[in-house]
């Protein structure tokens, strides 16, 4: 009897719960969103921040839907992508909703209105990428007449609305312009260019590139003596300069056809893959008062460093590719090491370290250094003996000797000699083997925007 007794009253306790939930619902809760049946009737869409009426629209731009029985609509779709639905925000005559940040794959200019059942109902409307975006040149010396790549985002085209692209003094013609995909275009450079910094233009508004082409500022070698340093040895090591250069010019020549790297984590190679600049002339005390030898920092101001790049050109032919050991490059300040005798006193006051191979792997000292290694993605890398700018950001300097993350610090200061040294890294990654042989030139430091 116990047990039947406190059945009926669980029971009954069930029912007055559910009684009380619907009561609750019907009085707590009247505006509680309701879908409707049948489809909707669209008659416009306007912005929601000005309340304008537009027939087409960026993406991420939020929209305001007008039209009757929008509580109908189960999906939306901008062309084939679709767009986040907040009942919060539909009633019968109105429905808010931002545009997909996705490109359509099939553009068809319709917002498709979907209910419960699968039933559509189309108006159109135009979806507009965002202006584009130009991010970098893959030859930034390039002359005119020759063909690059240039790399962003929403490079398109849409009925009559080419793309347009500029050069400082000269529009490219639009037959000499292939848009490869939404992320890259190939133009040619046109006869009239001068250097300076490249517009791309599209339906959807005008970009300029923070890069600048054939961009001269922050020179600090060019291999020729004219603009840029090192005309003669400043290290222990005497890279080869040979003219085969960008545009016939002199470069720098990292000769490995007769050594092979070992990409073992612990290589070494100081002799035909090590590119010194000390500043420095032997002097006592030391005024770097020679054309070469000057510390780089005085050459350019890298007082907003971390604001900066580093670029350069560099050319590998595909004959001997470089497969394994990263290229430390590595810039130091003259107390670490400098061109002459350690104990110098220079003329801002610094004791000079003199010249050693110690600094660059002293885990006390554990300084910043950029690991280069192009060919980690694909376990190979060349560029086919063609010449291609390479752009690494100086906020990218983290690593030691090892790959490891570096506990040391740059100032402004450190920006006084370069290396660019293969050795070290990690013995897990590259293929040994490789005899590359890398050609260098116009190395720069320049504003990252």
């Amino acid at each position: 009897m116990k047990n039947i007794r406190k059945y009926i009253n669980l029971l009954l306790a069930a029912t007055v719960l559910t009684v009380g939930f619907t009561s609750c619902e019907k009085s707590d809760y009247p505006d509680r969103y309701r879908a409707t049946e049948g489809l909707p009737t669209i008659y416009g869409v306007r912005y929601v921040d000005t309340g304008i009426h537009t027939e087409q629209a960026f993406m991420e731009e939020t929209l305001c839907i007008l039209g009757e029985n929008l509580r109908s609509v189960h999906d939306i779709c901008f062309n084939d992508q679709p767009a986040v639905l907040n009942t919060s925000y539909i009633t019968d005559n109105t429905l808010i909703v931002t545009v997909p940040k996705t490109m359509a794959v099939e553009e068809t200019d319709k917002i498709y209105f979907s209910n419960k059942a699968g039933e559509t109902v189309t108006y159109p409307f135009r979806v507009l990428p965002p202006a584009p975006s130009v991010r970098e040149m893959s030859f930034e010396y390039a002359e005119p007449g020759e063909t690059v790549s240039i790399y962003g985002n929403y490079f398109y085209e849409k009925g009559e609305n080419n793309i347009v692209v500029e050069f400082a003094g000269a529009e490219v013609p639009h037959s000499d312009i292939e848009i490869v995909s939404l992320n890259e275009i190939r133009v040619k450079i046109p006869a009239d260019a001068k250097p300076g910094r490249v517009k791309v233009s599209t339906a959807s508004g005008l970009s300029q590139s923070a890069f600048v082409y054939k961009d001269n500022r922050g020179l600090l070698f060019d291999f020729d003596g004219t603009n840029g340093l090192y005309t003669i040895n400043f290290g222990w090591h005497p890279t080869p300069v040979v003219e085969e250069g960008v545009n016939g010019s002199k470069c720098l020549m990292l000769d490995g056809s007769a050594e092979t790297i070992t990409a073992d984590g612990g290589d070494w190679h100081d002799g035909k893959f090590h590119f010194e600049y000390w500043a420095g002339n032997w002097q006592n005390p030391e005024t770097y008062g020679d054309w070469d030898g000057r510390r780089l920092c005085d050459v350019v101001d890298f007082s907003n460093f971390k604001n900066m790049c580093l670029k350069f050109e560099v050319n590998i032919d595909s004959a001997a590719p470089w497969t394994g050991c990263p290229c430390q490059i590595i810039f130091s300040d003259v107390t670490l090491v400098s061109n002459g005798d350690a104990g110098v006193t220079d003329k801002y006051g610094n004791t000079l370290a003199g010249c050693n191979n110690t600094y660059f792997n002293n885990s006390t000292t554990s300084l910043p250094r950029y690991l280069w290694r192009p060919w980690a993605a694909t376990g190979s890398y060349d560029t086919g003996g063609k010449w291609v700018t390479v752009t690494i950001p100086f906020s990218a300097f983290t690593s030691y000797w090892d790959g490891t993350a570096a506990s040391g610090t740059l100032t402004a200061d450190s920006f006084a000699n370069l290396e660019f040294f293969f050795a070290g890294g990690s013995k897990e990654e590259g293929t040994p083997g490789c005899k590359p042989v890398i050609k260098i030139d116009n190395i720069r430091a320049v504003p990252a925007r």
